[in-house]
């Protein structure tokens, strides 16, 4: 089994396309994970808010597999491949870590937004403190407690998980 941890934003109906990613991953993983939900402006463009949020689990779907899954997911949910990077989007979901792998396909890994993005450090350390970045060296609680990005404000919302 390898432990997982997945980034979940949208801004586009972004209650909604939260809690139907959370729906239908529970439905691929008995025991999912889930941080609290947090809103953040974007990040590269100009446009709504996103909601961002992350999930863990461990699974036995191998790694290639588990990206056309979460591809499938995210198409099911109306995002196209059309989608240009910094848009708009119903539902973006990126791997971050699948156990303490290192490569750069099919996904890169562990994602380089990890140390770079408070909407993911922030919802990852509060449910994965002690997880290990196997590049950076230093667990995500330590990430988290050195980042230093005051552009990047976010807050927590109310969310009701499904």
């Amino acid at each position: 089994m390898a432990k997982i941890y997945i980034s979940l934003g949208s801004n586009v109906n972004k209650a909604y396309y939260i809690r139907q990613a959370l729906v239908t991953l529970k439905k691929y993983f008995a025991s999912l994970e889930h941080s609290s939900v947090f809103e953040s402006e974007a990040v590269g463009f100009s446009g709504n808010n996103f909601y961002n949020s992350v999930v863990g689990a461990d699974t036995d779907i191998p790694l290639e597999q588990l990206c056309m899954l979460l591809k499938n997911i995210e198409r099911d949910n109306g995002r196209t491949a059309s989608d240009k990077k910094f848009s708009p989007r119903t539902l973006d979901l990126d791997l971050l870590f699948y156990d303490d792998l290192i490569c750069d396909t099919p996904a890169q890994l562990p994602r380089d937004e990890i140390t770079k993005n408070a909407f993911v450090l922030q919802p990852l350390a509060q449910i994965a403190p002690d997880f290990y970045h196997p590049v950076a060296k230093q667990t995500i609680a330590q990430l988290w407690r050195d980042y230093n990005n005051p552009n990047q404000k976010l807050w927590k919302v109310e969310f009701t998980n499904p």
